[in-house]
């Protein structure tokens, strides 16, 4: 939501800008961490008393970032902000798998993913509209604000989805073992490295778009914006689409579709890229990218959460850090010299489109198989 002001914070701080980058890699990294705590903890307490632990811890770093005075503080606060944050993303997935079995399991991800994916395509134009009246530190404080409406929501309306005889106990060496039974799991694996590569696609899309709509494209700030919209629009299509499908197609089918088209999407870029075909050759791939993550993200998701219904929030946090962290690494690639920013951005989104497509081949299969044993 702040990235758009990340130049006027380096300035602040008299700082260059890979210095300012660290505040997002801090945030990254916290995001990633904080799944590995939340998911067992929540597992061995329950969901609701985490969560909204988490989710106050949230707003109060948000608020202090906002009025961070120094930027190793920032950073220091921005992590913070990762770390608690992180108990929301775990945790969610964990409730859906407590209450809904089966294919009912995959359609619920897909009406999530209108919060999770359309989010962080639509932060940075809600953050640009923020920055008009106030400077990045309004963005901060309506981050605090939505930390504290998020957990006055939490306690008032989310009941407890786990009960105690289902819960588990043994604390991190029990969860350690967890961990260890999941990262054994073919199948598991398969479906959280499709997740991790394809998720890399829409971090690259963000990390790079700014330099190839703006710089090499040379678009408007606004018709910048309106890009990023149409792509919101893709993934919203594409969950949809998915949600509809779920009562009819089984969510491997669809996920087998959904991999296909991400491949055939990134091909298209990639050639619209290397070709030079111009701005509306490339922004048609995009949006099939885009939009195939809608139908990859929930339907992966469920297949890999469904065979482990004692461990949810366990695997929801592999899953989840192992995104960020694959995420991380690879999307700053989009920076390489290949060609030309466009050429860049496309081959990183190719690779991940094709490492999560033989992911899900090689580990998971392309044929169901019959529900892996939990991790007990």
């Amino acid at each position: 939501m702040y990235l758009p002001a990340l130049p006027r914070l380096g300035a602040d701080f008299g700082a260059p800008a890979s210095a300012a980058q660290l505040t997002v890699s801090a945030c990254l990294v916290g995001l990633g961490l904080g799944q590995l705590v939340a998911g067992p903890t929540s597992d061995a307490l329950g969901r609701r008393r985490p969560l909204l632990y988490g989710v106050v811890l949230y707003a109060i770093a948000s608020v202090a970032a906002g009025a961070a005075p120094s930027l190793g503080l920032l950073i220091a606060m921005r992590f913070l902000q990762g770390l608690a944050g992180a108990a929301g993303i775990a945790i969610a997935r964990a409730v859906v798998r407590d209450l809904f079995e089966g294919r009912e399991v995959a359609r619920i991800f897909s009406l999530l993913m209108l919060v999770t994916g359309v989010a962080p395509i639509a932060a940075p134009v809600l953050g640009a509209q923020v920055l008009r009246f106030g400077s990045w530190r309004w963005v901060f404080l309506l981050l605090g604000v939505i930390g504290l409406l998020l957990a006055a929501s939490v306690a008032a309306w989310l009941p407890e989805s786990l009960p105690p005889a289902l819960r588990r106990s043994g604390g991190p060496r029990e969860a350690a073992r967890v961990f260890r039974a999941l990262t054994g799991s073919r199948p598991f694996m398969g479906y959280a490295l499709t997740l991790a590569f394809t998720f890399t696609m829409l971090f690259a899309y963000i990390s790079g778009s700014p330099f190839v709509f703006q710089t090499q494209f040379g678009i408007s700030a606004q018709a910048f914006s309106f890009v990023f919209a149409a792509n919101a629009a893709a993934i919203i299509t594409g969950t949809q689409v998915s949600a509809r499908l779920t009562r009819s197609v089984s969510p491997h089918r669809l996920l087998i579709a959904g991999c296909c088209l991400a491949c055939a999407g990134a091909a298209l870029l990639l050639v619209a890229a290397v070709a030079d075909l111009g701005l509306a050759a490339f922004l048609v791939p995009q949006a099939i990218v885009v939009g195939s993550l809608g139908v990859i993200m929930p339907n992966a998701t469920a297949l890999a959460l469904l065979p482990h219904p004692r461990e949810a929030g366990t695997a929801s946090a592999q899953l989840g850090a192992l995104q960020f962290a694959v995420g991380a690494v690879v999307a700053p690639l989009t920076g390489l010299r290949l060609g030309s920013p466009a050429v860049a951005m496309a081959v990183v989104i190719a690779a991940a489109a094709v490492a999560g497509f033989l992911a899900f081949a090689t580990l998971a299969g392309l044929r169901p198989t019959a529900p892996a044993p939990e991790a007990s």
